[in-house]
């Protein structure tokens, strides 16, 4: 045993040296207490041994065989007379797993793990100390890690006469456990050392109430890890950032209009490199400069304002048109000899051009994921939102650039007829699609209500039928040649895109369509919803409760709550509830996919319901307010007049932060309870999410 303890203590220490060339501290932060406040003399007491681990890390527990290798979780105390241990540690609850490089099972702690010890106390004023022996291990490196803290309880008051209630909590800024009572009190450290939490045995079961303790103390850890991420893995980010804005629907099309651009260009393996290094940079400069003239609000401005939406639909419907054939888009024969002239020069202005007009087109879709790195900017980092922007710049213009270097691809096609002008006719239908988005975005926004729910399905519905109709020959453009026979891939695109068109049908009465979650207006807009439930779910919202701005916004699911940050404060207070507050905005994709996967999820529904006072506060709604209440913002000093530009300036003043989705709870006061949360698709950790803010509003 003493030969594999050894053995495991010299990796360890050669591991963490070697790759971190510095002393390492064990990912565990101890806290002491007793399980009740008072006891008589002679009576038992236990002592409870509480780890907070770091996350991605887990501690051994101390249940297992000692001669398997790991160090085992000791508490070794200093003997006297003042108290006197009775019976054996007792662990709660810890996994168990097989770890091959021991050969057995071994049983640990992640988040958090509780050890009790039974003591008898023999005198009026105990002293109780020791150290303890543990040892940490991450999940992600195989590090692990020694520790040896010293201990000692304080606190305890003996008294005389009747017997104390072992029920009774402890008091204090302390995590403890009680086995009468069934009860976790747990205290975060740092930056919210206010949170501390009780969650009650009788309210959940103990796997929920260790979840949402585990989901706390990490929360915590990666808080202080945040702060310590280096600028590299800010850049991976936001380089992972540029590969999925690539996807979105005012990106991905754009793609094949710039290849014909650099057919037949002189030098055009040195006009393509600079065509991409024209997009970093624009991207680069446009961040940081926005962001520090106007702030993250310009970046709102394009991607929900009318104008700017109205232009790309039209831009997109006009390109559509002209892939159906019915127009050629040409160059004016005077720009096309001037830019001929300049060529003899270099022509890198028309490059240049191209990618500024692709930066201005796709920011509508990319400035909602860029809006972090312009907060950042804006409060007063320079390095970081550079990196970060340029990184995301860069894995945005790698497949532009590539089409540019490589436009030969282009050239290897069939020139005419065929197959190639099924492709473009293809395109023109999705451009067509897709041009929609842009003028549901302004709609909702503006609640001009001219193309709900329904009306835009409609518009699917029909527009790839006729695709599907077009794959199968039975419809033909100008340019198309007689089609004889239907190729097998014609054959299978048609399936697949009748197959979309049945998947949407059901949506215009009701069906959730979750696949195409973010991209379809909300489902509040159908005049006719055979999912709509008129009876059998219980209102949260007592009866004649004033809720501004409740005509012009609702929430999905038939959940009930406010639309105003103050009114939904005031009401939590009067029920003594903690507040739910959501986010949101009218052109933000991510947030009706979070409310089509994740809060149609009947566990998240129910504590939503029942446990929060929900308000969705939209940042980009241009209802504008009576001039009484505009107010100049202490942020970028400017008259904040509409309903969204008041709730995006109270998102970023007051919670450092302007990404939608973005989910706060907090108390009466509007202080958070614990780290906020952003995108997350998995049901399971919003409801943790939301059981630990509940259980710290409860302590």
């Amino acid at each position: 045993m003493k030969r594999r303890l050894l053995i495991s203590l010299v990796l360890c220490l050669f591991f963490s040296q070697s790759v971190f060339a510095q002393l390492q501290k064990a990912k565990a932060h101890w806290t002491y207490t007793f399980s009740k406040p008072e006891v008589k003399k002679g009576e038992t007491v236990d002592l409870v041994f509480t780890a907070i681990v770091d996350k991605d890390w887990y501690i051994y527990s101390s249940d297992f065989d000692p001669d398997l290798g790991p160090m085992l979780t000791t508490f070794n105390f200093e003997k006297n007379n003042t108290f006197e241990v009775v019976g054996k540690l007792k662990p709660q609850n810890p996994k168990e797993k097989f770890e091959e490089v021991w050969g057995g099972k071994v049983r640990y702690f992640e988040g958090k793990g509780v050890f009790k010890q039974t003591i008898k106390i023999l005198a009026d004023n105990p002293v109780i100390k020791g150290a303890s022996e543990y040892q940490t291990c991450s999940h992600v490196t195989g590090l692990c890690i020694p520790g040896n803290d010293d201990f000692e309880f304080k606190g305890l008051k003996v008294v005389a006469g009747a017997a104390i209630n072992d029920a009774q909590p402890t008091v204090g800024k302390t995590e403890s456990a009680t086995d009468s009572s069934s009860t976790v009190t747990a205290t975060p450290t740092d930056k919210l050392a206010d949170t501390s939490f009780t969650i009650n045995a009788g309210d959940a079961d103990t796997s929920a109430q260790a979840e949402a303790a585990a989901t706390l103390s990490q929360t915590l850890s990666s808080e202080d890890e945040s702060a310590d991420k280096s600028l590299w893995g800010f850049a991976l980010a936001a380089f992972l950032s540029g590969l999925v804005a690539l996807l979105t629907p005012c990106v991905f099309p754009i793609i094949p209009m710039t290849v014909s651009y650099f057919t037949n260009q002189e030098k055009g393996k040195l006009k393509a490199l600079i065509y991409g290094i024209s997009i970093v940079l624009i991207y680069t400069l446009i961040g940081t400069v926005v962001s520090r003239l106007n702030g993250p609000a310009f970046a709102n401005f394009l991607s929900t304002h009318w104008i700017p939406n109205l232009l790309f639909f039209a831009i997109f419907f006009v390109f559509g048109l002209s892939f159906l054939g019915l127009f050629e888009i040409v160059l004016p024969s005077g720009f096309v000899n001037k830019m001929d002239q300049k060529a003899d020069q270099g022509g890198y202005a028309g490059v240049f051009f191209m990618a500024f007009t692709l930066v201005l087109v796709s920011f509508s879709c990319t400035g909602p994921i860029v809006g972090s790195l312009l907060v950042a900017s804006a409060g007063g980092e320079v390095v970081k939102p550079i990196i970060g922007m340029a990184s995301f710049s860069a894995a945005f213009a790698i497949p532009f650039t590539l089409f540019a270097l490589f436009p030969q691809w282009l050239k290897s096609l069939p020139k005419s007829g065929g197959w190639l002008n099924t492709v473009k006719v293809v395109l023109g239908f999705l451009e067509l699609a897709l041009a929609l988005k842009f003028f549901s975005i302004a709609d909702q926004v503006y609640h001009w209500r001219l193309l709900d729910r329904e009306i835009y399905l409609a518009f699917w519905i029909v527009i790839f039928g006729l695709l599907g109709f077009y794959l199968l020959g039975k419809i033909r453009t100008p340019h198309d040649s007689p089609l004889e026979k239907v190729s097998v891939p014609r054959l299978l695109l048609s399936i697949v895109t009748f197959t979309f068109v049945v998947y949407m049908i059901p949506g215009m009465w009701g069906a959730p369509l979750k696949a195409l979650a973010g991209y379809l207006p909300p489902q509040s807009t159908l005049d006719f919803d055979l999912n709509k439930r008129t009876a059998g779910v219980a209102s949260n919202i007592a009866p004649g409760e004033t809720r501004k701005y409740a005509d012009l916004f609702h929430l999905p699911h038939e959940l009930e709550g406010f639309f105003d940050y103050k009114d939904a404060l005031a009401y939590a207070k009067k029920v003594n509830k903690p507040v739910f507050i959501d986010f949101t905005g009218h052109g933000c994709v991510n947030c009706r996919e979070m409310e089509a996967r994740v809060w149609v999820d009947p566990a998240v529904q129910q504590r939503l319901r029942n446990d929060y006072v929900i308000v969705a506060l939209y940042v980009d709604d241009k209802t504008e307010l009576p001039e009484s209440s505009w107010y100049t913002s202490k942020y970028d000093n400017k008259v904040k007049k509409t309903i969204g530009a008041q709730n995006a300036d109270l998102q970023i003043v007051k919670y450092n932060n302007n990404a939608q989705p973005h989910y706060c709870l907090v108390d009466h006061e509007g202080n958070l309870l614990v780290k906020p949360k952003n995108y997350d698709l998995n049901p399971a950790n919003f409801a943790a999410f939301l059981d630990s803010g509940k259980a710290a509003f409860n302590k």
